[in-house]
């Protein structure tokens, strides 16, 4: 008979029977009840916050447009509920942005109130179609000197406007009018509404700085707020007759209406408010991801998707054109509310929407005792604040100023798309003038040639480039030192023919700093034709080189087996390496770009590490088993060193030669006292991105502080402290302990002799970290985010903060940090990890908080 064979297939999926197959089936369980949508209690919170600050300031912002009134509150409500639902920032606050004043006043000025309503509506069409092709990166490709001289341009254009309704005038159309009918306004000045005014900056300026106790719980009332309830208050009081909010009959409020105007200009109009809702709400997403990373405690928010932002925020300026409301963008004042409100979701967005609608609806009354005046002076200072001192220096220090100042004046005297076009122009010009800027100099120093290439070394500086190199005489020593990020082929085959040509000549080359596909070092023809690790065209091969400044003695991968004995080493020098001469090397033997750690004069991490690291730094500098080879025994650490020593002197050297010089000759300045753990594997230079001159550093067993009166044979620490702070004058101390630490698991299991070792009187020091752990009445040290793994990391984290104690105890510490000259740190790394994690204070706990990458934005 056949096989029976199942009729249908099995389903991998399907889930296997809970119970056995011959007993009746369990009871079907009862149908789950629909979930009710929960509001968490911070959420709340931060929705009234939130509330509070956006009701005065859309007024004010709908004030300064000449839009209704109305629209203000109705951009709000949408922003909220719309763009807070939709939008792919969740934390991100929409609404009406000071950003978009004068570019809303402009379309109402030159097209009417309907007619900019439509505008609004097509605008956010066309975010959507951005959105839908999932183009917001690019949207961040935008210089930030463009977009923080934009908002600077319009928060000039604002305040200007503003002082007018201050003074109890009206404002005119731009800024050259406004500025040449000041004086006849100063000529009229209404008193009242100067007085409201000045009260209006004046809360806002002090209630921030309220003082002591009463002034913590009373600062965390908005201060827009205040200040508006506060100067409407006195007015009312005073009996003052001033301009007040007018909100006219919700059944007289305009609707948009079909677009009226030239095409190009409606095209141009719609392009403008796309460009500035656009960007504005995709960089503030990106701030809010920053504040949300920054703040205490696990990450409870998932990051911005910003394509989904640009839907959002085009669905909200559709419903608000729709409705007849203001254009909608994120906006930082609220968003940044939301976020030190505590708020952990949308909801707390959508429902500051829900109250800014019940306050249009029930608060009418009380919104019209609002003076006028006093909402300019809350515009006015939101404009005046977008003129960032911050940003300045940003742009300056970046070598952006320019930028920063044609984009400004742009927006300022012809208009928002104007100015945006014109520093766009100005930025693609400051590049290409960097491109084509290459200074070569040419200098010789104890019979070595120098030559020194400063910028991007394109084909228009090879004939430089060529002269420089022929002032190199036959047979001599020449040393190309390369300061940039480019190279292009055509300056590469100049440098390449150059440096064949002048070795076959019996000279010898070394180039550092170099980009990828230079060799580095050039050696007599004689040595490279021995080398094993040279190929045909004599330059040695780095191929599989992965080796880096940090890397272990023990990993290095850049030499072939060598067969000589250990004693033969000094013959060897550097010339019997596999890659002669990558101490900075990356894959291939390319070298981290200059400044990759710090600082490009080589102060950084990226050029070396310090000597306690124990890796010389870079390739050649390692063991000596080759690629592919057997690996050789290694009999002894004087091997290691001297190859290491060796490495950095050819290729290191070099890079930090003329920084040391610096140093050398104005002495070592440090900012920082790090006190860190002996333990080898804790190589403090690589963690801190720090390198000569940056940090004093003191190194013991446990990273221990003896308290003063028990130094009786363990003086280094406090000679250490007392050097570092009265001589040196450093401005900060940080402990860093770190995991695994033998020192805290000797201190956990001590040996049974007791003998009276130097190691045991030592470690007497670490005894109070352990009473701290085993005392549970105390407060709790812990890492944010877990537990920790085991009684001994539990014992480093307490060891950190123990020394802390004992480092303030020290008299010249304690006298700094009552002077204010000098902060305390703590810090513990985990080693598996890489992860690095600071003390902070939360709830009386002390917490360890991991470092995040984002924390170096901003």
């Amino acid at each position: 008979m056949p096989a029976c064979v199942p009729t249908h297939a099995a389903d991998p999926n399907r889930p296997e029977r809970a119970h056995p197959p011959h007993s009746p089936p369990p009871a079907r369980p009862p149908r789950p009840r629909p979930r009710r949508p929960r509001i968490a209690g911070a959420d709340l919170s931060a929705a009234v916050a939130v509330f509070l600050i956006a009701l005065p300031l859309s007024l004010g912002i709908a004030l300064a447009t000449g839009a209704p009134l109305q629209a203000g509150l109705v951009a709000a409500a949408v922003g909220g509920i719309v763009a807070g639902r939709i939008g792919g920032s969740p934390l991100q606050v929409s609404g009406p942005a000071a950003g978009l004043t004068v570019v809303t006043a402009d379309l109402i000025q030159q097209y009417g109130w309907r007619t900019t309503c439509a505008i609004t509506v097509l605008a956010g069409f066309a975010q959507i179609g951005l959105g839908c092709l999932r183009v917001a990166r690019g949207a961040l490709a935008v210089s930030p000197a463009i977009v923080h001289g934009m908002l600077a341009g319009i928060g000039v254009t604002i305040a200007v406007a503003q002082v007018h309704i201050v003074l109890g005038g009206t404002p005119q159309s731009s800024v050259p009018d406004n500025l040449r009918a000041l004086p006849a306004q100063l000529a009229n000045v209404d008193p009242a509404a100067v007085a409201v005014s000045v009260l209006t900056l004046a809360l806002l300026l002090l209630w921030p700085k309220l003082p002591g106790q009463a002034g913590r719980l009373l600062r965390r009332i908005p201060a827009a707020l205040i200040a508006v309830t506060g100067a409407t208050a006195t007015a009312a009081a005073a009996g003052l007759v001033l301009a007040e909010v007018d909100l006219p009959s919700w059944r007289s409020h305009a609707l948009a209406g079909l677009p009226e105007g030239p095409v190009l200009g409606l095209v141009a109009a719609v392009l403008t408010t796309t460009l500035v809702c656009s960007v504005q709400s995709l960089l503030g997403a990106v701030a809010v991801d920053k504040l949300v990373s920054r703040r205490p405690g696990p990450g409870d928010a998932p990051r911005s998707d910003l394509d989904r932002e640009l839907l959002g925020q085009g669905s909200a300026n559709i419903a608000s054109g729709c409705l007849g409301g203001l254009p909608v963008a994120g906006v930082a004042v609220r968003s940044s509310a939301n976020v030190h409100a505590g708020a952990v979701s949308r909801n707390s967005t959508m429902l500051h929407g829900v109250l800014v609608v019940v306050a249009a609806l029930l608060m009418v009354p009380l919104l019209e005792l609002i003076p006028l005046a006093s909402l300019a002076a809350l515009v006015m200072a939101v404009g005046i604040q977008m003129v960032s001192l911050h940003h300045i220096r940003t742009v300056t220090r970046h070598r952006e100023a320019l930028v920063y100042a044609v984009t400004a004046v742009g927006v300022v005297f012809a208009g928002v798309l104007e100015g945006v076009a014109l520093g766009i122009a100005v930025a693609v010009g400051v590049a290409l003038h960097r491109l084509t800027r290459t200074r070569i100099t040419h200098e010789e120093k104890e019979g070595v040639h120098h030559v020194h290439v400063r910028g991007q070394l394109t084909f228009l500086a090879v004939p430089r480039l060529s002269r420089a190199l022929h002032l190199v005489p036959q047979g001599a020593t020449g040393v190309v030192a390369l300061d940039g990020s480019f190279m292009d082929h055509a300056a590469y085959e100049a440098l390449h023919d150059w440096q064949n040509t002048h070795t076959a000549r019996g000279g010898v080359v070394e180039i550092t700093g170099r980009r990828p596909g230079v060799g580095v070092r050039i050696a007599e023809p004689a040595v490279l034709a021995s080398s094993p690790a040279a190929d045909e065209t004599g330059v040695p091969s780095s191929a599989g080189c992965r080796c880096r400044p940090w890397t272990a003695w023990r990993n290095h991968q850049c030499e072939p087996p060598l067969s000589a004995p250990d004693d033969d080493l000094g013959d060897h020098d550097s010339r019997d390496t596999g890659d002669a001469g990558d101490g900075q090397g990356g894959p291939g033997g390319r070298p981290n770009p200059p400044g990759a750690g710090n600082d490009p004069s080589g102060t950084g991490s990226g050029v070396g590490t310090e000597g306690d690291t124990g890796s010389g730094s870079g390739s050649g500098s390692g063991s000596v088993s080759g690629v592919g080879g057997p690996e050789t025994s290694r009999t002894g650490t004087g091997t290691d060193l001297v190859r290491g020593l060796s490495t950095f002197q050819r290729s290191t050297a070099p890079l930090v030669r003329g920084e040391l010089a610096r140093l050398a000759r104005e002495g070592q300045q440090p900012t920082q006292l790090f006190l860190a753990c002996a333990d080898s594997r804790l190589v403090t230079s690589m963690i801190t991105s720090s390198g000569p001159g940056d940090l004093f550093v003191v190194r013991n067993v446990g990273n221990l502080v003896p308290p003063p009166g028990q130094e009786s044979r363990d003086d280094s620490v406090a000679a250490a402290l007392e050097y570092a702070v009265e001589v040196l004058a450093v401005r900060s101390i940080t402990v860093c302990g770190h995991s695994g630490c033998g020192a805290m698991q000797a201190l956990l299991d001590p040996q049974p002799d007791g003998a009276r070792t130097p190691l045991r009187r030592w470690l007497r020091h670490g005894l109070p970290s352990l009473e701290r752990v085993r005392d549970r009445s105390g407060p709790r040290v812990r890492l944010a985010g877990r537990a920790p793994a085991d009684t001994a990391e539990q014992l480093c984290l307490a060891n950190v903060v123990q020394q802390l104690e004992h480092l303030r105890a020290h008299e010249s510490v304690a006298r700094a940090l009552k002077d204010g000259l000098l902060t305390l740190h703590g810090l513990y790394f985990h080693v598996g990890e890489a992860q690095a994690y600071l003390l902070t204070e939360a709830d009386g706990e002390r917490v360890f908080d991991r470092v995040r990458a984002e924390d170096l934005a901003l």
